[in-house]
């Protein structure tokens, strides 16, 4: 298995695993025209984040973003990991555990993190144990969001 930072060539791969992940975790179908742009506009501004893709035998098995939040209180990044899909027939091979393992490899390569965040559906139970597992904690946090789009 190789861990590696997605590329354009990657767009399309990206985009496929982020409706499934949309319609796996939360039923919705996303545009695909709107997602592709998305995607784009992180490959092509690495200050946004960056993909990190898992590959095994020169195909795409699961990815991850991670976006940056500066912290006044750290002075440092919190490293946010979002859009995390590994496909279903390569789940519970710890490919999820080589990502989260590279995430932290890229953070110590580029000066450290304030920490590692992301969120989870309440009722993914799953990955909430695959998380806690790994070192992860769940915060005491609560998220509100006011959509716009």
């Amino acid at each position: 298995m190789i861990i590696r930072a997605g590329q354009h060539a990657d767009l399309h791969a990206l985009v496929h695993f982020n409706q499934a992940m949309a319609m796996e975790t939360e039923n919705l179908t996303l545009d695909t025209q709107k997602l592709t742009q998305g995607v784009e506009g992180l490959l092509t501004h690495p200050e946004r984040g960056v993909y990190l893709v898992a590959e095994i035998d020169g195909e795409i098995v699961g990815s991850l973003m991670v976006t940056y939040e500066w912290s006044d209180w750290r002075a440092s990044n919190y490293y946010w990991i979002q859009s995390v899909y590994v496909r279903p027939q390569n789940r519970r091979q710890g490919i999820y555990g080589k990502l989260y393992q590279a995430v932290k490899d890229f953070a110590a390569a580029n000066g450290g993190t304030a920490s590692f965040r992301l969120y989870v559906e309440h009722d993914n139970t799953v990955a909430q144990k695959t998380y806690a597992a790994l070192g992860m904690q769940q915060s005491h946090y609560l998220m509100y969001e006011e959509n716009t789009k």
